[in-house]
C-alpha cells in the first residue's frame, strides 16, 4: 500500500468537498478547484475526511494512488490557505508594477512588458523589485512564475534578471578576471 496514498485528507473549516464519479471538487474561501481522477482511483468522503483508494494492484494504479492523494491534498490546502511564489528582480533600472490583473515590467528592453495574470492569481509588488504571486492552484502559480522568469532569465556574469526567491545563481568570472590570470 502506498504510504502517501493511504493517509486521509482532513477538510479544514470552511472547505467543502464533493465527489461525483471520477471528479473531486473542493471549494473554500480562496476559490474552487476540480480534479478528474484516473479510472483506477476512487475517492470518498467520510467524517469530513477524503479517503483515496485504488481499485487494483497494477503498476499504474500503484503509481497514481499517492499522486492522486497529494493532488487532492494540494487542492484542499490551496482553497483554504493558498500558495505563494516569490520572484526577485536584479538589475539597474529593472522594476515591476502591479495594476489590477496585469504586471508592468521594465527589464532593460526597448519597450515595457505587460503580463496579464490568469484568473485566480494575484500579484503584489514590494519596492518595485520583489513580486509575490498568490493563488489556490500550485500548478498555475508555478507556470506563471516560470513565464515571468523567462522574460529575462538571470545571467551568470552580473546576476541581472528575474529569479525565483531563494534561487542561487552560479556566477562566472568575466573577461577581466580571466585575462589577468593568463599574463
Amino acid at each position: 500500500m502506498s504510504r502517501i496514498g493511504k493517509l486521509p485528507i482532513t477538510l479544514e473549516k470552511g472547505v467543502k468537498a464533493t465527489v461525483s464519479g471520477p471528479t473531486v471538487a473542493v471549494e473554500g474561501p480562496k476559490g474552487r478547484l476540480e480534479l478528474r481522477l484516473a479510472p483506477a482511483i476512487q475517492a470518498k468522503i467520510e467524517d469530513s475526511r477524503i479517503i483515496v483508494s485504488r481499485a487494483g494492484d497494477s503498476r499504474e494504479a500503484r503509481a497514481l494512488h499517492g499522486l492522486s492523494r497529494k493532488l487532492i491534498a494540494n487542492m484542499v490546502q490551496g482553497v483554504s490557505k493558498g500558495f505563494t511564489r516569490l520572484l526577485e528582480i536584479n538589475g539597474v533600472g529593472y522594476r515591476a508594477e502591479a495594476k489590477g490583473q496585469a504586471i508592468n515590467l521594465t527589464l532593460g528592453y526597448s519597450h515595457p512588458i505587460v503580463y496579464q495574470l490568469p484568473p485566480g492569481v494575484t500579484a503584489k509588488v514590494d519596492r518595485q523589485v520583489t513580486i509575490t504571486l498568490e493563488g489556490p492552484d500550485p500548478q498555475v502559480l508555478g507556470t506563471v512564475a516560470a513565464q515571468l522568469r523567462a522574460l529575462r532569465p538571470p545571467e551568470p556574469y552580473k546576476g541581472k534578471g528575474v529569479k525565483y526567491g531563494g534561487e542561487v545563481i552560479r556566477r562566472k568570472a568575466g573577461k577581466a578576471a580571466a585575462g589577468g590570470a593568463a599574463s
